[in-house]
């Protein structure tokens, strides 16, 4: 059996659309599909839109929902605890990503030529503002995480189930799903395609989360931070000593008349930001190690409706 896996947060526009295609798809491929709709928390109709078309669905599905908001990776997680195939793939809610990607995901995992597939963009059709920053955010993404990442970034992926339980092994709170694909390695392919432009509802992923979830992929994955501490503290010991040594010999020359004033009120600013700066990386350190010695879940699952299709 193949598993698609489609979180669902403010997609009630998209739903009607979303069921379409997948009927259409279904009817046509020769795959035993099931659907696993995960609904994170989502304020709007979402949920209830998707349980009142199971009549109207042409393929087995199961219609999870979480007991509030995790965020889409969890809800993928989710997805792939509660999946009953043996390959799996994800796919959005808002239709930028065609239904062709996912078939040719599963036929490359089908005929075992990779472990995990990943669907990499050619191009987008969104503004020059929001491509600039997706294209900044990933070239950072892929500088200072994983060097192995596609310039475009990654938004849909497929596996086998080895893949999927080396995911679910992991347990952290506030991490990155993507840099935990690539970190456990396994045989790897990637399928280019073009991504549309969102034709309906408004899109999730704002600045915030982006910054939100690049500060949990370094901070988790990379010890950037940790060097860069290290470098600043170096950098500003030789400065430090280089002022040191202009003072002392403005002194001993009687340039200074007004001994330290400067030199102290410039190096107490310096020390202190430098302290803070040290303080917030450390502490986050911190509150992530914390984070997961409490052993939370990573999310809970209010109900589940399985939806069997008698055609």
């Amino acid at each position: 059996m193949y598993s698609l896996i489609i979180p669902v947060y403010k997609n009630e526009s998209n739903i009607p659309d979303l069921l379409k295609v997948l009927n259409e798809w279904n009817q046509k491929t020769s795959f035993e599909l099931e659907v696993v709709f995960v609904v994170d928390g989502s304020p709007d109709n979402s949920g209830k839109m998707l349980l009142d078309a199971q009549s109207d669905m042409l393929f087995n599905a199961q219609i999870i929902f979480h007991s509030r908001n995790f965020g889409s990776f969890n809800a993928i997680r989710t997805g792939l605890e509660k999946a009953n195939g043996n390959i799996f793939s994800v796919m959005a809610a808002d239709m930028q990503e065609p239904i062709s990607l996912v078939e040719q995901m599963f036929e490359k995992l089908a005929s075992d030529k990779a472990d995990i597939v990943f669907g990499v963009r050619k191009s987008r059709s969104d503004g020059a503002v929001k491509t600039f920053l997706s294209n900044s955010f990933w070239s950072i993404y892929r500088r200072f995480v994983f060097r192995d990442i596609p310039k475009g970034g990654i938004d849909i992926f497929g596996c086998n189930d080895k893949v999927r339980q080396s995911v679910l092994d992991f347990s952290e709170a506030n991490s990155s799903l993507v840099a935990q694909l690539f970190w456990i390695g396994y045989r790897r392919a990637f399928v280019e395609y073009e991504r549309r432009k969102r034709e309906k509802g408004k899109s999730a992923w704002n600045f915030s989360r982006r910054v939100r979830y690049m500060m949990d992929s370094i901070f988790t994955f990379s010890d950037l931070p940790i060097l860069l501490i290290l470098w600043i503290g170096i950098i500003g010991s030789l400065i430090s000593f280089l002022i040191g040594m202009v003072v002392l010999f403005a002194r001993l020359f009687n340039f200074i008349h007004l001994p330290g004033y400067t030199v102290i009120v410039v190096l107490i600013c310096f020390s202190t930001s430098v302290t803070l700066m040290v303080q917030g990386i450390l502490g986050a350190y911190l509150w992530r190690t914390f984070e997961n010695s409490k052993r939370r879940p990573l999310s809970l699952v209010s109900k589940c409706v399985t939806h069997v299709y008698k055609g």
